[in-house]
């Protein structure tokens, strides 16, 4: 499993992007900021909440220099068929297809079980490192906003001290 500092691992795969099938190859984004995240499975409760809220967001991510990436273990198909539904809609970010679970493997988010991701979320570097991940319970949606502090966090290379946010002083280099 991959651990903060690490290089997160490459992975090329199938995604849906406006509405048309396309390939996804992480390091495609070298040079950006990616943020990757995990949702369980297509046409359930919690997921089309965040799904929604990161869409919406994706000209913030943006403006930071940042991709956003969905990653589920459906097929493109089911991808598609979900942004065609009222439940879901337009989707501004590509949603990446993990069906062989591989990737959801690699980032240490499956539930070999349930065959399907924990709501794991990574945040990687232009280089390639993976320099934040965090992993919520199925129950529990993620907060956008707390990831767009994080990034900006990050983004200072400097120690950034509890409920830091920008405007606020660092507490330097470490």
């Amino acid at each position: 499993m991959v651990q903060v500092g690490q290089l997160a691992p490459d992975f090329t795969t199938s995604a849906v992007e406006n509405d048309k099938f396309t390939e996804v190859k992480l390091s495609d984004y070298r040079g950006k900021w990616v943020v990757l995240f995990f949702w369980p499975l297509d046409f359930t409760f919690i997921c089309p909440t965040e799904i929604k809220a990161f869409s919406s967001s994706v000209d913030r991510f943006a403006e930071l220099g940042a991709q956003v990436l969905g990653c589920s273990t459906d097929s493109k198909f089911s991808h598609l068929a979900w942004t065609e539904t009222e439940a879901l809609g337009k989707v501004n970010f590509p949603m990446i297809s993990d069906f062989t679970k591989d990737i959801a493997r690699e980032y240490g988010v499956l539930l070999e079980e349930l065959g399907a991701a924990l709501r794991g979320l990574f945040i990687v570097d232009p280089e390639g490192i993976l320099q934040y991940q965090v992993v919520h319970s199925l129950n529990i949606g993620r907060n956008v906003d707390e990831v767009v502090r994080v990034l900006k966090a990050l983004q200072t290379g400097e120690l950034c001290p509890v409920n830091w946010d920008e405007g606020e002083e660092t507490l330097g280099k470490g």
